[in-house]
Formats: structure tokens, C-alpha cells, sequence
């Protein structure tokens, strides 16, 4: 799985750790930055570019996901959700982490740095990594309404 992570100052040496992580479990990882730390940096343009490398790869057919984190990990969601195609969950415990992905095929992960340890995000990312999308009738029926309006701006 190819995957892309974006971060905030806040979340500089957990995004460093889950590199490292994620390249031992095999996948293929893409830093978007920030690459030092800087309390004023401005994560947004961090957290869009991992988005949009997101939708890129799986456009190409790419099996693709992301990572954004920050302290508490909702301005990074936010930043990645204004990305066309791109459906961002935060994530705080292992069933908002799977069903992000179970029933709503979320393609990107946020996580607040500052509101779990190192271990317990691994494990949220992992999980939300390995979770298939369930492919139910009503969870695709909902996300397409979701599509459409970011389409065409028409409440479906």
C-alpha cells in the first residue's frame, strides 16, 4: 500500500515514528512534510499536498491512503477534506479508525499527536490500513450523495 502522510509541528516526531513503522510493515511511504520542526509552521498546505497525492494515486489506480496529524488532528482533517476526492475521518479509537473506513471509505486518517501515544496511534493507523470498505448497498448509495455534491453542488 502506498501511503501519504502530512503533519503539523505537533505531530513531527510521531509522523517520523509511523514512517519508520509503516516502511517495516511494507509500505511504500511518502513524507509531505513539514521536514523540521517549526511551531509556526502552516500545516494545511502539508496536509492538501498528501491529499491530493492521495487521489492522484488512486485515480492511476494506485492503492492509495493518507495520513495527516496535528496536535488534536481536526484542522489537519479539515485541510484534507477541501481536496476534491477525498473523504478524511478522525480517528480516536480502533472502531472510529475501522469504521472510517468500513462504512464510509475514508482514504485519509487524522490523528491528534498531542491525544495518544505513539503506540496507540500506530495501532489506530494499522487498523484503519487494513480495514477493508464493506462495500454495503446503503454505504455506497451514501457516499455517492457525497460525490455528487462535491460534484455538482446539488443536495441529492
Amino acid at each position: 500500500m502506498r501511503i501519504h502522510i502530512a503533519t503539523d509541528h505537533a505531530g513531527l516526531d510521531l509522523s517520523h515514528f509511523l514512517i519508520e513503522s509503516l516502511r517495516s510493515d511494507g509500505h511504500e511511504v511518502f513524507d509531505h512534510g513539514p521536514t523540521s520542526y517549526d511551531p509556526l509552521d502552516d500545516y494545511p498546505s502539508f496536509c492538501i499536498n498528501a491529499a491530493l497525492a492521495v487521489v492522484q494515486d488512486q485515480q492511476a489506480g494506485v492503492e492509495a491512503l493518507g495520513i495527516v496529524l496535528g496536535g488534536s488532528g481536526n484542522g489537519e482533517q479539515i485541510a484534507a477534506n477541501k481536496v476534491k476526492g477525498i473523504r478524511a475521518a478522525l480517528a480516536w479509537n480502533l472502531d472510529t479508525a475501522k469504521l472510517a473506513r468500513q462504512h464510509n471509505d475514508a482514504n485519509v486518517v487524522a490523528v491528534g499527536a498531542r491525544q495518544h501515544s505513539q503506540d496507540e496511534v500506530l495501532e489506530l493507523i494499522r487498523a484503519f490500513v487494513a480495514e477493508p470498505f464493506s462495500q454495503d448497498e446503503r454505504h455506497v448509495r451514501r457516499i455517492g450523495k457525497i460525490a455528487a455534491y462535491e460534484q455538482t453542488g446539488e443536495i441529492l
